[in-house]
């Protein structure tokens, strides 16, 4: 029985019901359009009664395997540490752990660190009881596809809503997803929460936030400034908006006037042009415009910085900046072509009917009239720019500086946050919890600066017949 352990046995189960829901909807279908032939015209069409049946078939049984993937390892969990000595379970959380750790990593594949007697034991017990609850909920999901496909088929009748039940199980499946995207992002938000209520429990939110010395590594000796940690976070806050500015400096000019090009200017056959390619600048990996940032543009900067007699780094925020603002062009650009293309005609023809020359129209009428909209791109491509990581790394250096002049090398608060959560790190370390603390700050700072690009699109947009 043991060998069932490392069969997919779910994945079986549930390609099984589905091929048995396949079947069902074939069977229900059939069996309604029977039905018209000797009870006459029905309440729902014969695939609603299809689908009726497939549901009642589908859903029960995976959301059966779902539940099993879910409650299955702490269940066997729970089940093993009732089993474990008294040494092992006085154990520390950490160790404790990493103990269930490797008797997984012998159970189902792996390579762990140790391979104690006790783990080994557990390992054979963890192997047992995931087989035990493999097949019984393989089993019981298969069940479950049975009743429900009888219990479809007692319904089936002349009078009865098949069309009413399918669109309320659709509703109900509509809801769940919305349930899960809202528990998601409540979960993302309560943890970023807990996690920096931990780190402000032992740091000033004061000196966090208004703190101009960022050293979070513990020092050597006892003289040094990062004995205790230094967490004062405005060089990292000055780095991500000296080079968010310089990046929307870039591209809010170059892709707003590529969109009035595009949609005022452009003919068919130049549009057909350069809006996809617009659209594959956009496909491009951050860390290809990393490798463009480091290896063409700094050094171009650091030269012609030189040949005039300036200071410059092999990393700057104008290199990073820059590659930056080339990468969110596409977004800017593709979003105010929409918005201006939304604005009617009609006020075109007026202006020019008034006598205006067509660059009168577009800067008098046609912006004006796009510009909630523009201003919402604007607002969120800041959103886009504070969150980029990857360039930042490769082009503006991890020095927490605290300096506005763009030829030095710079940081940003989710560069720190990558920095400080790699490596070996003890979970529950003052620098694991000042990465979700930056976090939290990043998170509330971008959920603004949405808010606020809504805000200004939906109150502010003109409405035309």
């Amino acid at each position: 029985m043991d060998a069932f352990a490392d069969v997919p046995v779910s994945l079986i189960a549930a390609a099984i019901v589905l091929s048995f829901g396949t079947w069902a909807w074939q069977k229900g279908s059939n069996k309604a359009l029977a039905l018209t032939q000797t009870a006459g015209r029905l309440n729902s069409l014969p695939s609603h009664h299809g689908w009726y049946a497939a549901l009642w078939v589908v859903a029960p049984a995976v959301g059966l395997l779902i539940l099993h993937e879910l409650l299955a390892p702490s269940f066997i969990r729970s089940l093993i540490t009732q089993q474990l000595p008294p040494e092992v379970l006085a154990l520390p959380k950490e160790r404790l752990d990493l103990f269930f750790t490797d008797a997984a990593r012998i159970a189902f594949g792996g390579t762990p660190s140790q391979r104690t007697p006790d783990v080994l034991a557990a390992a054979d017990a963890m192997r047992h009881n995931s087989a035990l609850l493999n097949i019984a909920f393989g089993v019981g999901a298969l069940v479950l596809a049975g009743l429900g496909f009888f219990l479809s088929r007692s319904h089936l009748s002349q009078d009865f809503r098949a069309r009413n039940a399918v669109e309320s199980w659709i509703k109900a499946l509509m809801i769940l997803a919305s349930g899960i995207a809202i528990l998601t992002t409540l979960g993302i938000v309560l943890s970023l929460l807990f996690e920096t209520l931990k780190f402000f429990s032992n740091y000033s939110p004061i000196d966090f936030l208004f703190g101009t010395q960022w050293s979070p590594q513990v020092a050597i000796r006892a003289d040094q400034i990062g004995q205790s940690g230094a967490f004062g976070a405005v060089p990292l806050f000055v780095g991500t908006a000296l080079i968010m500015v310089i990046a929307m400096a870039i591209a809010v000019p170059v892709g707003l006037g590529s969109a009035i090009y595009l949609s005022e200017y452009a003919s068919a056959r130049a549009r057909a042009v350069v809006k996809p390619v617009l659209e594959i600048l956009a496909g491009i990996p951050t860390v290809v415009f990393g490798f463009f940032a480091l290896l063409t543009v700094a050094p171009i900067i650091r030269a012609v910085g030189t040949s005039i007699g300036l200071d410059v780094s092999a990393q700057s925020a104008l290199a990073a900046g820059l590659v930056m603002g080339i990468m969110i062009i596409p977004f800017i650009s593709s979003l105010s072509d929409d918005v201006i293309n939304a604005v009617p005609q009609a006020l075109r023809d007026g202006s020019y009917a008034m006598g205006a020359t067509k660059s009168e129209t577009i800067s008098r009428v046609v912006v004006p009239a796009a510009l909630p909209g523009i201003v919402g791109s604007v607002l969120l491509a800041v959103s886009k720019a504070l969150g980029e990581t990857m360039i930042v790394t490769m082009a503006a250096g991890q020095n927490a500086n605290l300096t506005l002049n763009p030829l030095d090398m710079v940081t940003t608060v989710t560069v720190q946050i990558v920095t400080l959560l790699t490596g070996d790190q003890e979970y529950d370390s003052p620098k694991t919890h000042a990465a979700f603390a930056l976090g939290f700050v990043l998170f509330f700072v971008t959920l603004i600066l949405n808010i606020i690009a809504l805000r200004v699109v939906q109150k502010y947009r003109d409405k035309y017949e």
